[in-house]
């Protein structure tokens, strides 16, 4: 598979996440969490990054974050590789300890700025567990967490040098003096209930979160990029292509869709009738992305990119068994040709 694509630019803010490795824990005692804060406080200073906020749990941490110097790559390669060697040493494991790439989606301004740093803020006492308990006493679990930037936020620790502070307490209005009590009240207010609406947003876009007009300007940007990089992404797709004529492929594609060709060009609102043909193009077909995207009325290569991608996250337990049964027609279909 190819790279997940980092948009990356001068000022971009981002919700970072990091997982453990086939969801093992990432921290298994205070001392690792201790440690991984003291490499994420060294990667802040040595990238300029201006760190707004953090949560660490068992298995997985949140960091809400800005890139003044573009280069969220190498601070993010910097934080895991650190912490990994660390972990590997004093465990005594080998191998990955986070789960693929990290993720990080693009921020929209202060109304998704505010609601994310509240959503990250009560991880804590979202849990299972902490749902089940009277509101006081989650809201003491979360005022007694050690392991978020929290506790600091609302004057409870004292600051930390890694973490800036200030844009996010702007946000809350009124005297300087007044900040960290409002947004005290503003996060533990969340404890009531989850903003479903908030929560849907954060679904969205695998780019980013924030408005209509902000998610199609950062899927804008990632196409963009995925364009410049199609060389490579052709390259890498043709080395598993199968030589199929293109209609055979999707004659059997329609007849397992039940759809006739003609809709195979038809924009479809959360469809994997398009992202499967794609696939099967470039994986049984060995077509180009620009020739894919001409078949298909495609608008770019680079749409064919989030296609192929789409096609490949699909996670419905009865269209992953269509998309099989159509690769298993395709590859029988193969070998009979080969075997001529």
């Amino acid at each position: 598979m190819p790279r997940h694509l980092r948009v990356e630019f001068p000022g971009a803010i981002y919700h970072v996440t990091i997982r453990g490795n086939a969801r093992q824990r990432i921290f298994a005692d205070d001392r690792d969490y201790e440690r991984f804060l003291e490499r994420l406080a060294e990667s802040v200073e040595t990238y300029r990054i201006r760190l707004y906020l953090f949560c660490l749990l068992g298995n997985h941490a949140h960091l809400l974050l800005e890139t003044p110097d573009t280069n969220l790559s190498r601070f993010m390669q910097s934080v895991e590789t650190g912490y990994t060697v660390y972990y590997n040493l004093r465990h005594r494991t080998v191998g990955h300890l986070f789960q693929g790439r990290y993720g990080a989606k693009l921020v929209d301004g202060d109304d998704y700025l505010m609601k994310l740093s509240r959503y990250i803020h009560l991880n804590p006492v979202f849990t299972a567990r902490m749902k089940a308990m009277p509101r006081e006493q989650r809201i003491s679990c979360l005022r007694d967490y050690r392991w978020s930037s929290y506790r600091s936020y609302v004057g409870l620790a004292k600051e930390l040098k890694c973490v800036t502070y200030g844009p996010i307490l702007a946000q809350m209005g009124g005297r300087k003096g007044q900040r960290k009590r409002l947004y005290r009240e503003f996060v533990e207010g969340g404890i009531a209930g989850a903003d479903d609406e908030f929560l849907e947003s954060l679904k969205m876009s695998p780019h980013a979160i924030g408005g209509d007009e902000f998610l199609a300007w950062a899927r804008e940007l990632y196409l963009q990029l995925a364009e410049k990089q199609e060389a490579t992404e052709d390259v890498a797709f043709r080395q598993e292509a199968r030589r199929l004529p293109s209609e055979a492929i999707l004659d059997v594609v329609c007849g397992h869709l039940g759809i006739k060709a003609g809709r195979l060009q038809e924009r479809m609102r959360n469809s994997v009738v398009r992202p499967v043909a794609a696939m099967m193009l470039s994986r049984y077909g060995g077509l180009t992305n620009r020739a894919i995207a001409r078949m298909l009325r495609l608008s770019s290569a680079g749409t064919v990119t989030f296609q192929l991608r789409s096609a490949a996250g699909i996670t419905d337990k009865a269209k992953k068994a269509t998309v099989a049964a159509i690769e298993a027609e395709l590859a029988r279909r193969m070998s009979k040709v080969q075997a001529e």
